[in-house]
């Protein structure tokens, strides 16, 4: 008896009858309902959150002419991503509380104002208050989260790039103000690099003063040694000049008169040129100079002394003797009455010539201080003015186009370029893998609560335990894989999901069937009652240890073994392959593994039936019976 025919005889066992065959569509469907119905209801529920009650609170006073708070509170409401509620605080806390919304946003009153903080130097963080409730539903919680995530993030790139433009307005502030700083620097180094050449001219000029007094110092030093026996010497000579006057004053008696007049006019003269000079001297005029004066005074006087001389020459016609006696009397007493006065002028003369050499020699140094000090400002300027043409080069100073692109870039320095070598599309499909090799097991879990495991006719009547065993399987593989033809026809049609790859997706989706149904088989026909347990077990510690949501390395470490050991994870990696992407060396290891699983539990049912075909009181009395 081949397996085939114990395979036919045990369908066909079961379709006897309209009940039966009831029977056995049911356990075909049972793939079916589980995992399409369970993707048709997660297919895309993300794109559903729109319908998701939420509560948006704006209790922002706005700051400084500018309310963030309703900016975004109006962001949030034109969005459309959930259904948003602008209502009062009380109002939101009890709306989570009793379930009337997922989870709640606070905007305080001083959000602006800390938000704008920082442009006044005393920065705080602003604060978003999320509210949230878990026995409403844990996902909303996670999904609040991330939307509070995402608000604060746009928050932070607004608020960085104004103050980010903010930033390089200043710099292009700074910009102008040190360009005009520039351009006074120049002006001083070239107003310094002036007055240096001055304060050389004025040091040249102060040392010639020095010099030139020195020398008018020792003149009038001389002058005054020489003049010192002035006043007596002219004393005599007055004196004699008055007895000749005296001895000749009455033969000119009468041009005595006129010559007297004449001769004191003269005398005036004279007198006036000393004191003249004397005055002269105190102001502060050279030698060179006082002599140019009296000389050009000389000329002016020559008029006088010409009318003079024709006087005197006609007083003398008259009585020359006398009168000449009288004006020579007349100038020897006025020259001595002066002498004393010219000799005390000239020491005084004598005394500020020596303190001007003294002043002149100071001005000569303090020039030289001052011509170094105007060295050092000349070099100072220039170095300012390169030093600010330098550095005017390194401030920024874009135009508003590129302080918005810059300002915008340092707000946000980082985007995201995703590249995704495989996309599921929706979170339905993202978990079809999952569901898909889940429902397979489960649908070869329940067929062998109608099959038997093995033809007890068959052992009887002596067959070879591996043809008792493969007809056994073989009635459970047969509807094995109409369940994953349904099912995969189901996912794929009604609920929507894409595959990459139909054809080999089915065809890997069939071989985790015909492993499936090969290990439940092996299970009960080695244990009985007992290996439908155990295919539960197995079904349990699969579905903890596959990574059919999470990846499986962040499983617990007690559970990797059982994720490397067990053949769910293997298939749900293959599936995950052949619906996004396509067929890889990878899908190798993942068929090899469930081939291997395929030939083990085929050798266990033959091993199963070969023990079955000596019975003993407990196989025909089972202590427990399913």
């Amino acid at each position: 008896m081949s397996g085939l025919r114990l395979a036919g005889n045990e369908l066909r066992r079961l379709t006897t009858g309209t009940l039966p065959k009831l029977a056995v569509a049911a356990l075909v469907l049972v793939p079916l309902l589980y995992a399409s119905l369970y993707l048709y209801s997660n297919y895309d529920p993300y794109g559903r959150l729109d319908r998701l009650p939420a509560a948006i609170v704006d209790n922002d006073e706005g700051a400084e002419q500018r309310d963030v708070g309703k900016e975004v509170a109006g962001e949030l409401v034109r969005s459309g991503s959930f259904q948003w509620h602008d209502v009062s605080a009380a109002e939101a806390r009890d709306g989570v509380r009793d379930g009337d919304y997922s989870f709640a946003i606070t905007i305080p009153k001083d959000f602006s104002a800390a938000l704008l903080s920082s442009a006044k130097l005393q920065p705080r963080r602003a604060t978003i208050t999320l509210t949230t409730n878990d026995a409403n539903n844990y996902l909303s919680h996670t999904i609040a989260n991330q939307v509070a995530e995402q608000v604060r993030d746009t928050i932070a790139t607004k608020v960085g790039e104004q103050a980010a433009q903010r930033f390089l307005v200043g710099f292009s502030t700074i910009h102008g103000k040190i360009e005009q700083a520039s351009d006074g620097a120049a002006r001083l180094a070239g107003g310094a690099g002036r007055l240096l050449e001055g304060q050389r001219e004025l040091a040249s000029g102060a040392h010639r003063l020095a010099e030139g007094s020195t020398r008018l110092a020792g003149g009038l030093t001389t002058l005054r040694s020489s003049t010192e026996s002035l006043p007596e010497q002219t004393r005599r000579l007055a004196d004699g000049a008055q007895q000749v006057a005296t001895g000749n004053a009455q033969v000119a008696a009468a041009g005595a008169a006129v010559a007297a007049g004449s001769a004191e006019l003269q005398t005036n003269l004279d007198n006036l040129d000393g004191r003249l000079t004397q005055r002269l001297r105190e102001g502060g005029l050279s030698e060179p100079e006082v002599r140019h004066v009296l000389g050009t005074l000389g000329q002016l006087r020559a008029p006088v002394d010409d009318a003079n001389a024709r006087i005197q020459q006609a007083s003398a016609q008259l009585d020359t003797l006398a009168e000449g006696s009288q004006r020579v009397a007349a100038g020897a007493g006025q020259l001595a009455a002066a002498a004393p006065n010219l000799s005390s002028g000239i020491a005084r003369a004598a005394d500020g010539a020596t303190e001007l050499a003294g002043g002149a020699a100071k001005l000569e140094q303090g020039e030289a201080g001052a011509v170094r000090g105007t060295q050092e400002l000349a070099t100072g300027a220039n170095q300012l003015r390169d030093g600010l043409t330098e550095g005017l080069h390194q401030i920024p100073n874009a135009d508003e186009s590129t302080r918005q692109a810059t300002a915008s870039t340092i707000s946000d320095p980082v985007t995201v370029d995703s590249a995704g070598l495989a996309s599921a599309g929706t979170y339905g499909a993202g978990l079809a893998p999952f569901f898909i090799a889940l429902a397979t097991w489960i649908g070869a879990f329940v067929l062998f609560l109608l099959l038997r495991p093995l033809s007890t006719r068959a052992l009887t009547a002596g067959a070879s335990p591996l043809r008792v065993a493969l007809g056994g399987w073989l009635s459970s593989a047969v509807l094995g894989l109409a369940q994953v033809v349904v099912l995969f026809g189901a996912v794929t049609w009604l609920v929507g999901i894409d595959v990459a790859h139909p054809l080999p997706a089915l065809g890997f989706a069939m071989l985790a069937s015909l492993t499936f149904t090969a290990i439940v088989h092996a299970l009960n026909a080695m244990f009985g009652a007992v290996g439908k347990f155990l295919g539960l077990v197995l079904l349990v510690l699969q579905l903890v240890s596959a990574g059919g949501t999470f990846p499986w390395q962040t499983l617990p470490d007690v559970l990797y073994p059982l994720h490397v050991v067990l053949p769910m994870g293997y298939v749900i990696d293959g599936l995950r392959h052949l619906l996004y992407s396509g067929a890889s060396v990878r899908i190798l290891t993942d068929v090899g593994v469930l081939l291997a699983y395929l030939a083990a539990a085929l050798a266990l049912s033959a091993f199963a039936a070969h023990k079955r075909r000596v019975w003993t009181v407990r196989q025909l009395r089972p202590e427990l019976a399913l």
